[in-house]
């Protein structure tokens, strides 16, 4: 369930309904400002909405007041043990200050920090780590950590609202991901404010990032969720950006840049489609617009696969195809299918977003794929049609059934028509195999 409550960071609105904020945490001491800049600057420029920013020292909180003046996007000050800092930090102009009731001194110490940032209009991020729980309930944690986690969590929320402080959003982190699952989804029965989302320390880039899609995909699915940062090991801070972007995209829950659709591969494989999807991706970084590219290994199931794709290829040893929407648009040798992808694309933004098609070269690709394809394989536009057919009447499926199993010699396809085992079907009934 959404957050009921909303807060603003820097202009950035978290909670309350709005899109799901991105964002990360610069690698640099922050107290290098040239450095800091540069990593700012990437993020910002890779979908970052906000920045955070760590303050564990004077000379930090001096470099905080030219960050804040020349970011593009909102500026969040991590601030730990020292609350100076982060009253220093307010003062500053962050847009946000990270704070760690448990380990700030305190609640007199976090009650002065809430009455500057009350007076200044500054939210607060606050909450718990898995790794950071209040000594009192150390235990819990080992015989509930998921209780455990919540516990420390309310009691974070009862003491902000004991300063009659309300502007501020809720972590609450673990290394497990299971664990982040559970005390997450209790939290957020429990409170209205807006959520913070994270799996902590999740590890390298591959590892990491594979525990933060599971971890933070099954929250925002349920729709749990406000804010995500993707902890990775890596001193490129981008890099938890394109993350998180990628698991927004994937539950469609924002979009930014292209989407690419490539197969897994298998034994019909006859060209380097590994160096071919690398390449389609890096190159469809240039783009902003949201559309669907699709790269297929093989002509055996046709595009029907990614019938949806806004364009698409498809390969064999030495011929491909491109096609858009599921219609061929011409066929190309096999080592420029990158490059005239790329052409038809620009095509389409040159034209106003209107596929620009020759009727002839689109003649000559049906043919190929016509050639190419397998008449027996049980494709998904197949199945569908059997199914469409059935709702009817069984004669009608028959005929659409006998129309796709007639044996073709040639072209690498089975003389063996498919057979009909009527006692399982997942679909009107019958279920296909080779006969």
């Amino acid at each position: 369930m959404a957050s009921q409550r909303q807060i603003t960071v820097g202009g950035v609105p978290i909670g309350g309904g709005a899109p799901v904020a991105v964002q990360t945490m610069t690698k640099t001491e922050t107290a290098n400002l040239a450095a800091t800049m540069e990593q700012i600057l990437k993020v910002a420029d890779a979908g970052a909405d906000i920045v955070r920013v760590a303050v564990p020292r004077e000379q930090d909180v001096e470099a905080l007041k030219t960050i804040v003046a020349q970011s593009p996007i909102p500026v969040i000050a991590d601030i730990h043990f020292n609350h100076t800092l982060a009253l220093k930090s307010i003062e500053a102009g962050a847009h946000c200050v990270r704070l760690n009731p448990g380990n700030i001194g305190g609640p007199d110490k976090v009650a002065e920090v809430t009455a500057l940032a009350k007076q200044r209009g500054t939210p607060l991020r606050v909450g718990v780590n898995s790794g950071s729980l209040p000594k009192h309930l150390r235990q819990l944690e080992y015989d509930n950590p998921v209780e455990a986690l919540v516990t420390a969590a309310l009691e974070t929320v009862a003491l902000m609202e004991s300063l009659d402080f309300y502007d501020f959003k809720v972590s609450m982190k673990s290394t497990s991901v299971p664990n982040t699952i559970a005390s997450n989804r209790m939290l957020a029965e429990k409170i209205p404010y807006p959520l913070h989302l994270g799996v902590t320390e999740a590890g390298t880039k591959w590892a990491g990032s594979l525990k933060s899609a599971v971890g933070l995909g099954t929250l925002l699915a349920d729709g749990v969720g406000d804010t995500i940062r993707i902890s990775l090991s890596t001193f490129h801070a981008e890099e938890e950006v394109k993350v998180a972007w990628e698991i927004l995209k994937a539950l469609k829950l924002r979009q930014r840049g292209p989407d690419l659709i490539a197969c897994p591969t298998c034994g019909r494989l006859q060209f380097d489609m590994d160096s071919v999807v690398a390449e389609v991706e890096r190159r469809l970084e240039a783009y902003e617009d949201p559309i669907e590219v699709s790269v297929l290994g093989c002509a055996v199931n046709g595009i029907g696969e990614a019938r949806h794709a806004d364009f698409g290829i498809t390969g064999a040893k030495d011929m491909g195809m491109i096609y858009s929407k599921g219609e061929p648009l011409k066929k190309v040798p096999t080592e420029q299918l990158v490059d005239e992808l790329f052409k038809e694309i620009d095509r389409y933004y040159a034209a106003g977003k209107t596929v620009q098609r020759d009727e002839a070269a689109a003649a000559e690709a049906r043919a190929w794929l016509a050639a190419n394809e397998d008449d027996t394989q049980m494709t998904p536009e197949r199945m569908a049609a059997l199914e469409a057919a059935a709702a009817e009447n069984d004669e009608a499926a028959d005929a659409v059934l006998e129309s796709m199993l007639t044996p073709v010699s040639g072209n690498g396809r089975s003389d063996t028509p498919a057979r009909l085992d009527e006692a399982v079907s997942p679909v009107a009934g019958r279920r296909f195999s080779r006969g």
